[in-house]
């Protein structure tokens, strides 16, 4: 690369103005980027706060649908789903995930009634349902994959049958992209979306998602033989190569800033469409640092969303995504 040498070349000549900058910028967040993640829970008209994410709520659905109308206001085009099962239906097998009436079904179902332009993922694994918060059924101390498969795609003919536009397997299990996409074939939705996350690590930035819906109290143990490794970087691209083969239609990487890496080489050397999740954990540490005065909330959260752009994201799950949509448009 002939870069120049200087008198003649000046790279500050480019960013003396805003409008320069702005001109010569590599890459740009949009609020078509964005997925909005919310947490749904049972009643009419109440809403609690997430201690432990600034400015969270879990909802119950009636209130759910009014913050899909206001995603699709702000431009917002996709939301995500993820439901705070009451104790009382919490099981060993997660039956309550196989319920057509579980609050992701009826919510899905209402949103699509009233706010039927905009786009719905539901999350496909069973650690909301189980009472011992894994993604899977345990036999003998063991998180079972093939069997766990066989119930993950009876979830997610139930999510698909309720309305829901795009399926995100979060459980890491080996083979259920490929059983999911099956089942798809076969009950003629081949046009229905798998969203998979593809390099899902075994990360501690998960404390305050598993917060929102109540599970951190029901977990026991890790979830270390299921998801992957925080130092493996090749395995990630064999994970996603194997969802691609299955019928994946966009990957995810999670988490995301720790993560940047894996998603810039998930992106450049594999060229498929590959999402961010600015997981709880992240979004969380912003706002904390932010309150104890030592960085710029709206700075802080700008950049850490260009970055994710910038390592080759088209799309960023975010908790700051109305906030964003409207800094972005000014409003």
């Amino acid at each position: 690369m002939n870069t120049g040498s200087f008198p003649s070349s000046r790279p500050r000549r480019s960013r003396k103005s805003t409008w320069s900058r702005d001109l010569v910028r590599e890459n740009n967040l949009s609020v078509k980027d964005l997925i909005w993640p919310l947490f749904v829970q049972e009643g009419t008209n109440h809403a609690v706060d997430v201690n432990s994410m600034p400015g969270v709520q879990r909802q119950t659905i009636d209130l759910v649908i009014e913050r899909a109308a206001e995603a699709k206001e702000l431009g917002i085009p996709a939301i995500a789903i993820f439901p705070q099962t009451p104790e009382a239906l919490k099981s060993e097998n997660g039956d309550e995930g196989l319920n057509p009436e579980n609050l992701v079904c009826q919510t899905v179902r209402a949103i699509k009634s009233q706010v039927p332009d905009i786009g719905i993922i539901s999350d496909v694994a069973l650690d909301p349902y189980t009472s011992h918060g894994q993604d899977g059924l345990i036999v003998n101390g063991y998180v079972d994959n093939d069997l766990t498969l066989e119930t993950l795609v009876k979830q997610s003919q139930i999510q698909i049958d309720a309305g829901c536009d795009i399926l995100a397997p979060s459980d890491m299990m080996d083979g259920r992209v490929a059983v999911i996409r099956q089942m798809l074939e076969d009950s003629d939705n081949h046009k229905a979306q798998i969203m998979s996350y593809a390099a899902k690590y075994a990360s501690a930035f998960y404390g305050p998602f598993r917060d929102a819906v109540g599970s951190r109290g029901n977990l026991k143990g890790g979830k270390d033989t299921y998801q992957m490794d925080p130092g493996n970087s090749d395995e990630a691209i064999r994970e996603v190569m194997m969802d691609i083969d299955e019928g994946a239609d966009s990957v995810i990487v999670k988490p995301g800033m720790p993560y940047l890496d894996i998603i810039d080489r998930v992106s450049r050397e594999l060229n498929f469409p590959t999402f961010a999740y600015q997981v709880s954990g992240e979004y969380s540490m912003i706002h904390a640092a932010s309150a104890n005065g030592w960085l710029d909330l709206d700075k802080t959260m700008m950049e850490s969303l260009l970055c994710f752009k910038r390592a080759g994201a088209c799309g960023i799950w975010t908790y700051f995504a109305p906030v964003v949509a409207k800094k972005l448009q000014n409003i």
